[in-house]
């Protein structure tokens, strides 16, 4: 049996609802962490105008696949491997980069690394849209995010919910400029950068 993920079950409808507007004019866009692949399954049945690349670690693919074989979509492509952290990002360049709930879960160095990444990736005005809890001033923005924290600390000490301010720090550094930053249900955000067309930093 595929894999199947609540929480994407859950955030599916409201993230398409802010992601439609913003991918209008896009044509070709990678998502990392791809996950159990139901995310893009619904996405790419949703914006037939849009080429899906999913990517993840190899350990993930086969969710993915099953995801995909199930849906039979033209318009979604097979997962690549990719580790942020290592230096094998695709070549070709994006006019979208998308990932969800991925942040909170890397090592910190990780999150700069996919950062970093993403900023090499995208062609002028490309857009990297981020999905998930962020914190604001060092300060959580509900007591469900706290306990959320708590429970991945749980898990391992490396992961935890970011701090926005840090976050934008690091995008600016590779010449993504913040455009947008979307209150979502269940305490979440969705960060929608754009990469400046002189791929200077921003001032």
């Amino acid at each position: 049996m595929k894999p199947f993920s609540e929480a994407c079950e859950r955030n599916k409808v409201p993230i398409l609802d802010v992601i439609t507007p913003l991918l209008k004019s896009c044509s070709e866009l990678l998502e990392i962490g791809s996950g159990s692949g139901q995310h893009a399954v619904y996405f790419a049945e949703k914006l037939p105008h849009l080429i899906w690349q999913t990517s993840d670690r190899s350990d993930n693919h086969w969710a993915i696949n099953l995801w995909i074989d199930e849906a039979n979509s033209k318009n979604i492509k097979r997962p690549f491997e990719l580790d942020v952290t290592q230096n094998h990002w695709p070549e070709s360049k994006f006019d979208a980069v998308f990932t969800a709930n991925t942040a909170h879960i890397m090592p910190w160095e990780a999150v700069v690394a996919m950062i970093k990444g993403v900023g090499n990736l995208l062609g002028k005005n490309g857009l990297f849209i981020i999905y998930g809890p962020f914190n604001y001033q060092g300060q959580f923005t509900s007591e469900s995010n706290a306990r959320f924290e708590m429970w991945l600390k749980e898990q391992a000490q490396h992961q935890g919910i970011r701090d926005f301010e840090a976050f934008e720090e690091q995008a600016n550094e590779v010449g993504l400029e913040l455009v947008n930053d979307i209150e979502m249900p269940a305490n979440n955000r969705v960060l929608v950068f754009s990469k400046l067309c002189d791929g200077s930093k921003k001032p």
